[in-house]
């Protein structure tokens, strides 16, 4: 890689961290799908939609889907490391789309069912607080094979100290595996920071912190889907890790995205990949 493009990769991050402060949020204390912050005569309403969200899904699974208890677990090489990018034997053209925030509330099911018809399987990244609200959309991700990482609790981006760091993952840990039987050793530090104490401890536990080469910037309060779309695929590299949201806000335009980023890198010609396929295929 050049020096150029690593500089271009990080403004870009840059300018989406930033947007994400601001978009991407979760109130400490606030079940996320919950609308609290909204006037009291439209809680009725939330619950009727949480109710066809519960119903949609339960529709998507068999009676007789079995839920396994998958395990991500990372090769020794890339324990307790930050990992950007995997450079994939013989250059081959793979990449790994990665979601953030989730689960939430619509958007996350959308998200399922576009994947699913174009049978792409990618990673979510899951924050405690949403995991808790919306169970029942986690359990389909897992039933449907995609790979799972922890995002911490709260989303919080403030410095920690070591045991608020370990409060923060091992909560989320500790839902993930409750409701979904999943253990994962998969990181991501909200914002992408990782000087804030989360990083250290996840690394202390053997986690690869896994960040992104690329990003789609859907964070972007002011950016068309397009642009997602166009960010995507004009920086696409093999092993190239994607950063997406199905939560966190918004994410309307996330799924408008969604099909022509997945249409346009399969024209380049590239194999979509789970992030721990992808470490495997970089030892």
């Amino acid at each position: 890689m050049t020096d150029n493009y690593f500089k271009r990769q990080k403004i870009i991050n840059f300018v989406a961290i930033a947007s994400t402060i601001t978009a991407c949020s979760i109130t400490p204390g606030t079940s996320p799908q919950l609308g609290l912050n909204k006037p009291l005569s439209k809680s009725h309403t939330a619950q009727v939609q949480n109710h066809q969200v519960k119903d949609q899904i339960n529709a998507q699974l068999s009676p007789s889907a079995k839920v396994e208890n998958p395990t991500f677990t990372v090769p020794a090489k890339f324990q307790g490391k930050t990992v950007y990018q995997v450079h994939p034997r013989n250059n081959e053209k793979v990449i790994a789309l990665s979601i953030d925030d989730g689960p939430w509330p619509k958007t996350t099911l959308q998200m399922l069912d576009i994947l699913k018809q174009n049978d792409v399987k990618a990673t979510f990244f899951w924050v405690g607080q949403a995991l808790q609200a919306n169970p029942d959309l986690a359990k389909r991700e897992v039933a449907e094979g995609y790979a799972i990482g922890n995002h911490t609790w709260h989303h919080w981006y403030r410095r920690m100290d070591e045991a608020t760091a370990k409060s923060e993952i091992d909560r989320t840990s500790d839902l993930i595996y409750k409701t979904t039987g999943v253990k994962t050793a998969l990181f991501r530090p909200p914002g992408g920071f990782l000087n804030n104490g989360l990083a250290t401890y996840a690394k202390s536990q053997k986690d690869a912190v896994i960040m992104w080469s690329l990003t789609s910037a859907d964070t972007d309060p002011h950016a068309k889907p397009q642009a997602f779309v166009n960010n995507v695929l004009k920086g696409a590299k093999p092993g190239s890790i994607v950063l997406m949201h199905d939560g966190g806000g918004d994410r309307r335009r996330t799924v408008e995205a969604l099909p022509q980023i997945i249409s346009g890198l399969k024209q380049q010609g590239y194999r979509f990949v789970t992030i721990p396929e992808l470490l495997k295929m970089g030892q």
